[in-house]
């Protein structure tokens, strides 16, 4: 009998502590509608052995030759012996070719196996079903398996990295560019190697996930990386769409409006980190959409993270400075913090700016009054 549900009641961290914990061999499938992808785990006594997602379905094989690592000559061959009388994984053979040492095998199946699992552990929506059956090993491309533990520990640390570096680095499909040096700017770059390398990547054409593949490294390594690199004005980032006139494929094909709707649906619910789910979701797809960046802001100054809030209104302010919905949400989250004085320049620029018949402009008007009264009495006061 599978085991089924729905992520919001049972969230994909816990999926995968009960599949560990009672040591099940199987097949976990979860679907996404939010994101339109599907992803699939194969467990061998609690260990992950095999992970994939279908919009980015690149076979190990590939992945290799990507990095660098094996020839297109060398896979061709592999995968013919493999179609012939060896029925051995191709991993195996290409370890008997002696094209890759097993220690690079195995980093590259765990890489593998992280991209997708870590992807997983981030959708807060939809279904999974696990169904206990044999696993063939036929099926599997090197004999190598995963800690699911060790994966839950790393999921938890990155997702919790995400979150800072997010409003910077808002999705993969972003194309990092060298940044328009000014003539009084330090000509000297003290960069780390694992910087350097990822600098020496960057060709104007390439996003963040062809990066990573190109130097068998991790996808989150990589933004973390470049995150550094855009906060001190090395790089700049682009949406991959604008090297053709039209958006990137995975997360940059989904429809932004429909994105944006599911985002403020869920923020009227009160699903608030479905809501942040969704936003980010669209700003990635259009990174220059203000609406959802106003929407991931309220959704952030709602779970308490003004710090986010106030970094994401910023960002929107540089695509729209006059954008009348920015300084109201400012007002907003200062109210939020307590900082009454960046709450009343807030509204008040809001009433500059904003028609004065649109539909918060009473509501303002009143609420600053009410705000100007405040701190007029916390003024009065006497000290000591």
């Amino acid at each position: 009998m599978p085991i089924e549900g729905a992520l919001r009641e049972l969230g994909i961290h816990d999926v995968f502590q009960m599949l560990d914990l009672s040591r099940k061999t199987g097949a976990l499938r979860v679907t996404s509608e939010l994101r339109d992808n599907e992803g699939t785990v194969l467990f061998d006594h609690g260990r992950v052995v095999s992970a994939s997602v279908r919009t980015n379905p690149a076979p190990l094989g590939t992945l290799l030759v990507r990095a660098g690592r094996v020839t297109e000559a060398e896979l061709a061959e592999a995968r013919a012996r493999q179609g012939g009388p060896d029925r051995r994984r191709l991993g195996d053979i290409l370890l008997s070719m002696g094209v890759l040492g097993s220690r690079e095998l195995e980093h590259h199946v765990r890489l593998q196996i992280e991209t997708v699992v870590f992807e997983l552990m981030s959708w807060r929506d939809g279904f999974f079903s696990f169904q206990e059956c044999d696993i063939d090993p036929t099926v599997l491309e090197a004999a190598v398996s995963v800690s699911t533990e060790s994966l839950l520990m790393e999921g938890a640390r990155r997702i919790d990295e995400w979150s800072r570096i997010g409003h910077k680095v808002p999705s993969l499909d972003v194309v990092p560019v060298l940044a328009t040096v000014a003539d009084d700017h330090a000509t000297l770059l003290d960069l780390l190697p694992s910087e350097w390398e990822v600098l020496a990547r960057i060709d104007g054409d390439t996003d963040l996930r062809g990066i990573a593949t190109s130097l068998g490294r991790s996808e989150f390594d990589v933004a973390k990386v470049v995150y550094g690199l855009l906060t001190t004005g090395v790089v700049q980032l682009r949406d991959a769409g604008a090297r053709n006139g039209s958006r990137s494929p995975g997360a940059a094909d989904a429809d932004p409006r429909r994105l944006l709707d599911t985002a403020r649906a869920a923020l009227a619910a009160g699903r608030l980190d479905d809501a942040l789910t969704a936003a980010r979701l669209a700003i990635g797809a259009e990174p220059g959409g203000i609406d959802a960046r106003l929407t991931a802001a309220r959704a952030l100054r709602r779970l308490g993270r003004f710090g986010d809030a106030a970094e994401e209104l910023r960002r929107a302010a540089e695509i729209a400075p006059e954008h009348p919905g920015i300084a109201l949400e400012l007002g907003f989250t200062a109210l939020s913090k307590g900082d009454l004085d960046s709450t009343v320049a807030s509204w008040k620029r809001y009433l500059g700016i904003a028609p004065s018949t649109a539909p918060e402009a009473q509501t303002v008007r009143d609420a600053l009054a009410s705000a100007c009264h405040l701190r007029g009495l916390l003024e009065a006061v006497p000290v000591g």
